[in-house]
């Protein structure tokens, strides 16, 4: 799907850039940890514009002062980030990663390890990983790049992610710094600003309809009061940054490919 934004003509993979890159807008000096190539531009294009104060890394063990192109090395390092200290920031709060999800439910419980019984899985994915200290101890999003009732499901077959009622039934050490904040989708993007945390429709990307999104969903979704707004798109100035200095060779078509108008 395409729109227009003035002159020119904006890809669904260019909203869902913008609309990784709002996750950390207003975040102030903590850690992004954007995983997938979408989540990383915003992470960039967040860093470049309206939140400079991001701490960016190399992926490996240096912090970078800049913004480079996809794919590419930074030429600027601030400073060293061995794992030793990158989980210090986990563990105090300073970060704010936005993680992959194989299934995610209407509380923000997220699978990445296995589908099927625990015992006997279909499925063996990543591992739980890092996935309950991350939800436990800071902000953490979600990047979905193919929103089905696959990945959207009315229980996720094992918990990695801690998600709202989990949290709660746990008591105030899990929820004194849970913080589930949004996910972003193909189709939208969504957080959990309701009165019983789960799920709720936040915005649309152009071209989709709410029906879109209801059926490629393995649960009822909440909707705001007066109409679903339209995700934002990106400036003339955030256009260019996208295409000419972060992602010049359209690496974010790969994982979000362009649809017919």
């Amino acid at each position: 799907m395409t729109a227009d934004a003035g002159p020119m003509t904006v890809t669904r993979a260019e909203y869902c850039v913008v609309a990784c890159a709002e996750v950390w807008r207003g975040a102030g000096e903590v850690l992004a940890s954007p995983m997938g190539t979408v989540p990383a531009l915003g992470a960039r294009l967040a860093k470049r514009t309206f939140s400079p104060e991001l701490l960016l890394t190399d992926g490996e063990a240096l912090l970078v002062g800049d913004a480079p192109e996809a794919g590419n090395g930074a030429p600027v390092t601030e400073g060293w980030l061995p794992y030793r200290r990158h989980l210090a920031l986990v563990a105090t709060g300073r970060r704010h990663v936005m993680m992959g999800a194989s299934q995610i439910d209407r509380y923000g419980n997220q699978n990445i390890s296995c589908v099927g019984d625990w015992a006997r899985p279909s499925r063996q994915l990543l591992g739980v990983r890092g996935a309950p200290v991350n939800t436990l101890n800071h902000p953490t999003s979600y990047w979905v790049p193919r929103h089905s009732p696959r990945t959207f499901v009315e229980r996720v077959d094992m918990v990695c992610g801690v998600g709202y009622d989990r949290a709660a039934a746990a008591g105030p050490s899990a929820t004194r710094f849970h913080d589930v904040r949004e996910v972003v989708s193909d189709l939208g993007v969504f957080d959990f600003d309701t009165p019983d945390r789960t799920m709720r429709v936040r915005s649309l990307h152009p071209g989709v309809r709410l029906a879109d999104v209801r059926e490629a969903t393995g649960f009822a979704l909440r909707v705001p009061d007066g109409g679903v707004p339209v995700t934002r798109a990106p400036d003339a100035a955030e256009l260019r940054l996208i295409r000419e200095v972060l992602d010049p060779g359209g690496l974010r078509d790969r994982e979000v490919p362009p649809c017919g108008p």
